[in-house]
């Protein structure tokens, strides 16, 4: 397993999100990847998804197919 250097990662939050630390998930954009991570546990585990998978990711978000 490979394991990715976060030490320079610019993290942010969707403008969606409040500041109450509420369910965020924080994103980095990294080459070639975009890594995210909890923002409640930032020194926790990350998911890293190449660029095209994450992209189908959020339009399926969008578009509520993972609605519970």
């Amino acid at each position: 397993m490979n394991s990715l250097d976060l030490s320079a990662a610019s993290w942010r939050k969707s403008s969606h999100s409040g500041d109450t630390g509420g369910e965020c998930v924080e994103v980095a954009a990294l080459a070639p990847t975009v890594a995210m991570r909890d923002s409640k546990h930032p020194d926790g585990p990350t998911l890293s998804l190449s660029r095209t998978v994450f992209t189908t990711l959020v339009g399926e978000i969008r578009a509520g197919a993972h609605d519970l």
